[in-house]
């Protein structure tokens, strides 16, 4: 039986996808198309596994794969970014759009295999769509890519498998595999960047912010592994156990990451570190701002808390305190995009290691502050929070930075794209600061009328098209350098679908709605 919730969300995301081929029409937009129509028969495969508990890890409960939208917004970043970059000449940046197009395929199409091999009995159709699909990806990879371009992509998908076997053992009931496509795909990236680029470390070159995210991400991810192969053999709530945490974080930092930083920028982290943060009086301002705004938040953290232990202990933060975070944010994240960007990318990478160091503390019980972590932030647990993790809040930052982080700076020489694309930086504000935000809060307080098959309503969308759309206008006034080149429609359009998207995705809106405004903007 068919979902009706499942095939509208399959519908939005093929919008999209036609849109792109509609402004890009290339061979790879034409191998989106076949890539789309087999994802679509595979994500029901995996739906089907789901249900019947036959899949090879725990997946999250009371959601379907999500493998269809996930499986697309990987090569559509990647043939936007190429063409983005096409455009400005950059050449090396357009090659890496089309490694990035290419590993999200390929990645794609190895989750179709293994769904088909333990599909019983052998779904014929779906494998004979797969076949016709892969063949046509991997013909056009193989007259378009390099020798050293597809070593590479082959290399991104070993990582991924290898991570995929590691943090879905390690973490059930943290992801769908949809969103754990999307995860392990972007540290997949990311750690094999950083191999790449430290061992050619001569002839590396980039800007220090770009190491900095990378070394951070892939700092945090083995300090995880670590601290979880090493607490399998003791016990993670003891003093000692607590002594040594803190002890190896600081040496692991100080003797591996921070030297591992030191080689690829030439310089001291921490020197440089505070040069960049103190570098002007405007960058003194927001920080001052944005540490403000980070004691407001633990305040009204605080009074929850004292609000639970004065009252009901089944007390939990309604949706409205939940979404002040969101405003938080982007109280936090529009200055920040205004004036000085890459300020907001390093404060932003800052706040992903402490979010993660401090869910560490939390999942171990690291003692002091473990159980207190444990107690205060099960005021905003949601039904998307089963597994042993808490991701909320790390799903809320990654949500809006990494607009900012995947922008390619080096195809903008005036920081900015032409036309929409200049709102893409603000994908992450629009769609999940505002957008998602006005949707749950007048949908929850206001909604009548229902959208077939979900529990999101028409009032809740319908506020969030128009709150998004105000939101632009205010940019417009704020933000000299955006200028959109009379591209209303466009922007009205990749609103509309991403607010449909929202009203229809089980999937984490945080993590996957920013990713396809932000394609559909820079397509």
């Amino acid at each position: 039986m068919l979902n009706k919730q499942v095939i509208v969300e399959s519908v939005i995301v093929f919008a999209v996808v036609l849109c792109v081929h509609n402004a890009v029409w290339d061979r790879f937009s034409w191998c989106t198309i076949a890539l789309a129509i087999q994802a679509f028969y595979i994500q029901f495969k995996w739906d089907h596994l789901l249900r019947l508990g036959n899949a090879v890890f725990q997946f999250r409960t009371g959601a379907n794969s999500g493998l269809f939208p996930s499986c697309m917004a990987v090569p559509l970043l990647g043939i936007v970014m190429k063409e983005r970059c096409r455009m400005a000449g950059i050449v090396f940046f357009e090659r890496f759009g089309i490694v990035v197009a290419s590993t999200g395929m390929i990645i794609a199409l190895f989750l179709s295999v293994i769904a088909l091999g333990i599909t019983k009995p052998v779904p014929t159709n779906t494998c004979i769509i797969s076949g016709i699909a892969g063949s046509l990806i991997i013909y056009t990879m193989k007259h378009s890519l390099t020798v050293s371009e597809v070593i590479e992509v082959l290399e991104v998908l070993l990582i991924f498998v290898y991570l995929s076997m590691i943090l879905l053992y390690l973490l059930p009931r943290c992801f769908t595999p949809g969103e754990a496509l999307l995860v392990l795909t972007g540290i997949s990236f990311v750690l094999n960047q950083l191999i790449k680029r430290s061992l050619n470390v001569s002839e590396s070159k980039g800007d220090p912010v770009d190491f900095f995210l990378f070394v951070v991400i892939v700092g945090v991810v083995l300090l995880g592994l670590f601290f979880t192969a090493l607490f399998f053999f003791m016990d993670s709530g003891t003093w000692i156990s607590s002594m040594f945490f803190h002890m190896m974080t600081a040496v692991l930092g100080l003797g591996v990451i921070m030297p591992w930083l030191y080689r690829l920028i030439k310089r001291n982290p921490m020197f440089w570190l505070y040069q960049f943060l103190s570098q002007t009086q405007t960058r003194v301002y927001l920080l001052a701002y944005w540490i403000l705004l980070a004691f407001s938040a633990c305040a009204v953290v605080l009074y929850q808390n004292t609000k639970r232990s004065s009252g009901s202990k089944k007390h939990q933060a309604s949706t409205i305190i939940r979404k002040y975070f969101h405003f938080i944010v982007v109280a936090t994240y529009v200055p920040g995009l205004i004036y000085d960007r890459q300020l907001l990318y390093v404060a932003a990478v800052v706040c992903l290691g402490v979010f993660i160091l401090l869910e560490y503390i939390r999942y171990f019980t690291i003692k002091p502050f473990g159980h207190w972590l444990r107690h205060l932030l099960s005021l905003f647990l949601d039904e998307r929070d089963s597994g042993p993790l808490i991701l909320t809040h790390i799903y809320l930052l990654l949500g809006m930075s990494l607009p900012v982080w995947l922008f390619p700076r080096p195809c903008a020489p005036k920081g900015t794209l032409p036309g929409a694309g200049a709102l893409a930086p603000y994908s992450g504000v629009l769609a999940v600061g505002v957008g998602d935000s006005v949707a749950s809060i007048f949908g929850t307080t206001m909604g009548e009328i229902r959208w077939p098959g979900t529990k999101k309503t028409f009032e809740g969308t319908m506020t969030s098209i128009f709150a998004q759309l105000i939101a632009v206008a205010i940019i417009l006034i704020f933000d000299t350098a955006v200028d959109l080149n009379a591209s209303y429609s466009w922007i009205l359009a990749s609103i509309s679908l991403v607010s449909l998207l929202e009203a229809y995705t089980s999937q984490v809106d945080n993590l996957i709605l920013p990713l396809y405004l932000q394609i559909l903007l820079m397509a």
